[in-house]
């Protein structure tokens, strides 16, 4: 169970280092805060569409998100991931 929590909360860092990255924080966070009650529809479309996915992004990737989604636990901690190192506007 502990690897399990150790993967997602990898998963976590490593989806909001990206969208910090590309400057992606507050829509990610507005995004994800909007459609919040939708994540498990999200996840599902995921899964449905894994198979096409698969061309692009590597399918350890696309589960790992998909459970995430699944989880509305992980979907707040992605977002109050996202906020704690949003950059502060004035």
């Amino acid at each position: 169970m502990t690897a399990q929590i150790h993967a997602r909360a990898e998963l976590i860092e490593r989806l909001a280092r990206r969208a910090e990255q590309a400057g992606w924080s507050a829509p990610a966070i507005l995004f994800l805060e909007t459609y919040k009650p939708l994540a498990f529809l999200g996840a599902q479309f995921l899964w449905a569409t894994q198979p096409l996915l698969n061309i692009w992004f590597a399918s350890d990737d696309l589960r790992a998100i998909a459970q995430l989604l699944e989880d509305r636990a992980a979907v707040n901690e992605l977002i109050a991931r996202l906020e704690s190192h949003a950059p502060a506007r004035s």
